[in-house]
């Protein structure tokens, strides 16, 4: 599940077959400035993820992410959903993972910004070669709707990852990976401090706009030190609104090996569909049906509950996971112990085996229980906090 996939990595929780760690390695990590540091990579690892090096070096852009994507659903996706798009390149097997080095804060804010007219550069003191916004110019002609409609602010964030390949006492970086986060609708205003406008952008015009963005991060990144011939993908997500309760998702991709242009992009068939819904409905009707009968039998025994909300996850077509929310308003031990355990057999009867479903249970007090069913498992892992 993308939750627990999130939070592990983040937590660096590795598991395996063998009951200690005292078969981690020791290795030495290159670089082209010929700094060596020493790292341990742990010997045990989670099933389709990656491993880290320890001690934990954090990406030279961290925490950006919080303040550049609309939710908490498109953070969580966007991280989690390029570590999947890096899979298609690199072997969890093989490599090992470390976030970005080479994207600052600096130059992630610069990118991000709109590119100045000539006017403005000379108003803030800057040369021609500084006007590195990635973000189309608004050369103010016309009123303000007209502006925004004709020149959107299509970027959001950029995101890095890098990939190590570890050989027998050291790793090196082998890959790069970025993700490009692109807004589906721009919001604007005409006054400072005044209302917000919308600005919705068509998933055709997102797509151009992003795989032109995608060309000139690459020339950029191969001027970089150290990254003139290590293979660099770009991917495109495509966030949602700010009042959305689903994710975004990533929709395509594209390699470089080397040089400073991008092989074919490649489709990604991935999205999220809200539970119950009109779109569920139409297009994912059997879906619907199993998530509606635990539902209203969620609603039968304990009427008072607050709604079920359910987030699905498709693959190439195929239902892969199934996030489930339940706000309860409960009180004492033993009605949440029951509730929990009614849940849990509902999971059982109703949702498919070979599907992820994750079951969370809130109250106004945080959260109260968690219920996981990997698909496949008989039996599903449950936890009362």
């Amino acid at each position: 599940m993308k939750k627990w996939f999130s939070l592990l990595m983040a937590a660096v929780l590795l598991t395996g077959c063998a009951p200690g760690f005292q078969d981690e390695k020791e290795v030495v990590q290159e670089s082209d400035d010929s700094k060596k540091e020493t790292s341990i990579i742990p010997n045990y690892q989670l099933q389709d993820s990656y491993r880290s090096l320890i001690p934990f070096v954090p990406s030279k852009a961290r925490g950006m992410v919080v303040s550049n994507l609309n939710s908490r659903y498109d953070i969580d996706e966007f991280e989690t959903g390029l570590m999947r798009v890096a899979m298609n390149q690199f072997s969890p097997e093989k490599y090992v993972f470390q976030e970005g080095q080479y994207l600052d804060k600096e130059t992630v804010s610069l990118w991000l910004n709109r590119k100045f007219t000539k006017e403005q550069l000379k108003e803030r003191g800057l040369k021609e070669e500084q006007n590195v916004g990635l973000n189309p110019l608004n050369d103010g002609k016309g009123s303000i709707e007209e502006q925004n409609e004709r020149n959107p602010i299509y970027l959001a964030h950029i995101l890095e990852h890098n990939y190590l390949i570890k050989n027998d006492k050291s790793v090196k970086l082998s890959g790069v990976v970025i993700g490009l986060a692109l807004n589906s609708v721009h919001y604007y205003q005409k006054e400072k401090y005044g209302a917000t406008f919308e600005q919705k952008i068509s998933r055709d015009k997102l797509e151009a706009e992003g795989k032109k963005i995608a060309d000139e991060v690459i020339n950029r990144m191969r001027n970089m030190k150290g990254l003139g011939d290590v293979p660099i993908t770009i991917a495109l997500f495509e966030q949602k609104g700010k009042n959305d309760v689903i994710p975004g998702t990533f929709f395509a991709y594209a390699v470089s090996e080397n040089g400073n242009s991008l092989g074919d992009w490649k489709k990604i068939d991935e999205k999220y569909v809200l539970f119950p819904s009109e779109e569920a409905e139409k297009n994912h009707r059997d879906d619907q049906t199993f998530f509606m009968r635990f539902k209203d039998d969620i609603e039968e025994y304990f009427p008072n509950y607050n709604g079920v909300i359910g987030r699905g996850f498709y693959k190439d077509g195929q239902l892969v996971d199934m996030n489930i929310e339940i706000p309860v308003q409960m009180f004492g031990e033993a009605e949440m112990i029951g509730f929990t355990q009614w849940a849990t057999s509902l999971i059982i009867d109703h949702f498919p085996d070979y599907i992820n479903v994750e079951v969370e249970i809130n109250s106004v007090n945080g959260a109260e229980a968690l219920i996981v069913r990997e698909a496949g498992q008989e039996e599903p892992f449950v936890h009362i906090y």
